[in-house]
């Protein structure tokens, strides 16, 4: 069995270092215009967090998960070396890396990433939810469906979520970058769709002027910089023909008070928290506090 690095809730490699004073926050701060388009738009794009150098150590370790003969690991809460049905496309997802990994457990604890969150969050700690991996290959990589990501979520509550997408690749048109509709995030909550299924499946939940405000756009980013959104933010991303091949991680996380609102499985493999209660503990650490 694989060491459960999700027992450690600190830095324990040498990717980040974590400021020793408060003066030393301040480099990683977003400028009053970032946080200010966030609110309006539902999303924030070309957030530098990795140096190269880091991002080349990621996909050292990212390389073994996609090896194919990967046997996996029980620490995973989900892996799907293709979420698509289709064979013919092909999209790796994953969730729970941060438990294998030195470097995928550190970049919870990311100096620029906490901050960030922080920030975006209206200045409040910041708590773990889970991590995603999202790679697709070259030539044939698959679609991730327009969605929201809080309609797979509502067993959390109450909705005071963030998502940071990072590229491990140049991410590009051609290769399957992510697509926002900016200010979707004031549409309220639709229906999940599957999320590697049709592109368009949520069109159907949508109003008539929903659908004429319907207009996607590209965020175009080189590696190690990152995309934050709002949870009701809708978003997607389209099948990846190019020769390149277009690998990202995700964090997940949400304003600290956050409770259960399901006696059911909330990660697989995580204890059950009951209706009502905190999301804290070994699954959920606190990240950052203001």
């Amino acid at each position: 069995m694989s060491r459960d690095l999700s027992k450690i809730h600190e830095l324990i490699g040498d990717l980040f270092t974590w400021p020793e004073r408060e003066s030393d926050w301040d480099a990683f701060r977003l400028s009053e215009e970032q946080v200010a388009f966030f609110k309006e738009n539902g999303y924030l794009h070309n957030v530098k967090l990795l140096d190269q150098w880091q991002v080349d150590r990621l996909n050292e370790e990212l390389a073994e998960f996609l090896d194919k003969d990967y046997a996996g690991s029980d620490l995973f809460y989900e892996f799907k070396s293709n979420e698509s049905s289709d064979p013919n496309t092909v999209l790796f997802h994953s969730l729970g890396h941060w438990r294998i990994k030195e470097g995928f457990h550190d970049i919870l604890w990311n100096p620029a990433f906490v901050m960030a969150a922080s920030q975006l969050l209206d200045d409040k700690p910041v708590r773990f939810w889970h991590d995603q991996l999202f790679c697709k290959p070259a030539k044939h990589g698959g679609v991730v469906a327009w969605h929201q990501d809080y309609s797979y979520w509502t067993r959390s509550v109450p909705m005071q979520h963030l998502t940071c997408w990072v590229g491990l690749d140049d991410a590009t048109v051609e290769n399957g970058c992510v697509h926002y509709i900016p200010k979707s995030h004031t549409w309220g909550l639709l229906d999940k769709p599957e999320l590697a299924g049709e592109m368009d499946g949520l069109m159907e939940m949508l109003t008539p002027e929903q659908k004429s405000l319907f207009h996607p756009v590209p965020v175009e980013m080189k590696a190690g910089y990152a995309t934050f959104h709002h949870p009701l933010a809708i978003h997607g991303s389209y099948a990846n023909y190019s020769e390149r091949p277009r690998r990202a991680f995700v964090i997940n996380v949400f304003a600290d008070g956050t409770r259960s609102n399901t006696d059911g499985v909330l990660l697989d493999g995580v204890p059950v928290i009951p209706t009502g209660e905190k999301l804290e503990g070994q699954f959920f650490p606190l990240l950052f506090e203001p």
